[in-house]
Parts: C-alpha cells; structure tokens; sequence
C-alpha cells in the first residue's frame, strides 16, 4: 500500500517554555474558566453531598478548576503561578472541545450545545465529551480518594446522563468497582504528586500512563458514537485518538502554555463532509497540514497493525511539534532548517516517487 504524500511536508519544531510568547495571557485559560466553579461550595449541596452536573460545560470545567487549586502547592517546586501544573493539559483541551463545537449534540435532534440553542449543555452523543468523561470524572475522584481534595469520597457524586447510564461512573467508590485498572493509575499518580521526592519526568510518566489507561477503556465504549459525524470528523477523532498513544511515550509535559501552543493548529471547527484535507480553504497552511499528518498516522497504524515508533520518533520526541504548508515552486519553506529526513527510509510503504519530507528545525 503506498500513499501519494508529494502534497506537503512537515515541520517538527521545538518550541521550549522560556520561548513561547502569547499576546494575552489571559487568551490561554479554557473560555468561561473564571466564571466556573472554582470550590466545592459553589455546587449544590444534597443529603450532605455535593452534586456536580458533568453534562453542564461550566460544572465540569469547574471540577479541573478545583482540582488545579488543590494540587497547585504540589508544583510550586517546579515554577510560580501553578504554570507548570501538568494537569493544565485536561481544561485545556477540554476548553478546546468546548471552543470548536465538539460538547455538542452530533445527531442534532437537540439543541444541546449549540450557540443558538442551550450552548453550555454537553450532548451524551458526542464521542468528544463521552471520552472527556473519562479525563475528568476519573481524575478528580481519584483526587478526592488520595485526600488531596480535603472532602471524604462519600460527600461528591455526579448526576448521570439522560441515557446510557451503565457506560459512565458517578462517584469513588463506583469509578473503583466499574473501571479499576484507571481509577488505580490516576490513584498512583496523586500519590506521586504528593511526594516531595517526585521529578518533573517521574509525574509526567504517570499521568500519561494514567491518561491512555483512561482513553483505553473509552474508545472501546464510545466507537458507536462516530457513525453520527462526517467521514472527516470521525476519521480525525479516530487520529487524534491515536496520536494521543504517541505523545505518551516521549512524556509531552502538559503544562498551561505548552498544551495551549500545542492545540492551536487543531481544528478549529467540526469537519464536514465538504472538507478536503490539506485543501480546506477557511483553515491555516499549519492546521491543514496538521490533519494531513494526523491522517497519514492513522494509516500506518490501520495498515500494518503496529505502531511505527523509528518514523514517528520526530513526531513526538519534541516538547512541541508544528506543522508548515509544504513550500511552493520547490522553494524551502524556512531557510533555517538543518536537517532533512526522507520518509522513504523509515517507512517502506511509502512510493519511491513520494516527495515528501520532515523538516527538524
């Protein structure tokens, strides 16, 4: 099988912390961070419990909200203002979901999450928020059960979603007995966290062990809810699904500025079934080829059944990639580049007529 890839090519550059500039800090935080709860006491209280709405976009963020509040003292070893909180890269993200449409109601029978109808409802139908549930309900209840929280694991639960209520957890001790493998990565990691002798590389190895555990167990849950979007968005998620094994190995430190520089070349809006990838014409040359690259990913790894770990390697060994539109007229894209690697040499399905390279800045 050969893929025709003279199209584009792709640069993978290093961008370290020290270096990122934003022209608003405050552009960096996800979209209502500080109208969402920020404690427990902003949640109703029941029978001694306190009640959060996961279907309600401002109650979920406000669970990462809280849970970057209680854990902030534990990386202030590592740099002020809590930047450095690798938990950043879960209301990030989720922010990101939120900002492009992706919380809302993919079978549109519903108003659910939609800027004309109830915009901060998130739809149990959509595969985004389904394997959001996951990064979120299961990391701040294994917060609350490490102590780290200050409340007792009997005093938080959530509501359940209007269907399908046997695919999700809403409290400690169901989390525990429905999905144990996770609930025990997310449990380790907190005692780490709360360890004065944790590196920054031992936490970062085991919030991603967490993280894919986690996403493990969603994708096998939630496959049924990619029939209802486009082929392009159900192939994106299905890429994006898969990326996320890649960026475990290498420990990408999910921290504020890097994961919001990270995601800023996703996609901007849901695909359509109109959108010709790396030809859609209202995203940037680096968004194009950002899904290109996403794309080609996906099928190594549907074609061979493996993970081709020396080929991605540059994909992913960097605190950050990005990705250039592919130069025109032969021209270079950046005169600063420094080295040149064919995809010929790492990965052989590729045609010997391929003109198609990686870029290492």
């Amino acid at each position: 099988m050969a893929f025709n890839l003279s199209c584009a090519c792709v640069i993978i550059g290093c961008i370290f912390a020290s270096s990122v500039k934003t022209s608003n800090i405050s552009d960096v935080y996800p979209p209502l961070w500080k109208e969402s709860p920020g404690q427990f006491s902003d949640y109703k209280i029941e029978n001694g419990k306190y009640i959060i709405n996961f279907w309600s976009y401002p109650d979920r963020l406000g669970t990462y909200k809280i849970l970057l509040n209680k854990t902030a003292k534990y990386f202030a070893k590592f740099s002020p203002e809590n930047e450095q909180n690798i938990l950043w890269g879960l209301p990030v993200h989720h922010g990101w979901q939120y900002h492009t449409g992706r919380l809302a109601d993919p079978t549109q029978s519903t108003d659910c999450g939609r800027k004309s109808g109830d915009h901060l409802c998130i739809s149990v139908d959509s595969w985004w928020a389904d394997l959001n549930y996951y990064l979120s309900a299961m990391p701040f209840l294994a917060a609350v059960d490490s102590g780290i929280m200050g409340i007792s694991p009997d005093n938080v639960t959530f509501l359940p979603p209007s269907k399908d209520q046997m695919n999700f957890c809403y409290n400690v001790s169901h989390c525990h007995s429905s999905f144990p493998e996770a609930m025990k990565k997310w449990n380790e990691f907190y005692q780490l966290v709360k360890s004065h002798s944790s590196s920054f590389d031992d936490l970062l190895e085991s919030l991603w062990a967490a993280h894919v555990s986690s996403l493990d167990v969603a994708r096998k849950n939630f496959q049924n809810r990619l029939k209802y979007y486009s082929k392009q968005e159900a192939d994106f998620a299905r890429s994006w699904a898969l990326f996320v094994d890649y960026l475990a190995p290498p420990r990408f430190p999910t921290t504020l500025i890097r994961t919001y520089e990270f995601q800023k070349e996703l996609p901007r809006r849901m695909l359509v079934s109109g959108d010709k990838v790396p030809f859609i014409s209202d995203f940037s040359g680096f968004q194009n080829t950002v899904l290109f690259a996403l794309n080609l990913l996906h099928k190594v790894h549907k074609y061979t059944g493996k993970r081709h770990g020396d080929l991605f390697f540059f994909f992913f060994a960097t605190p950050i990639f990005i990705f250039a539109p592919p130069p025109h007229s032969g021209q270079l894209a950046e005169s600063r580049t420094s080295s040149v690697v064919s995809l010929q040499d790492q990965m052989p399905m590729v045609s010997s007529s391929t003109n198609v390279f990686i870029k290492v800045l």
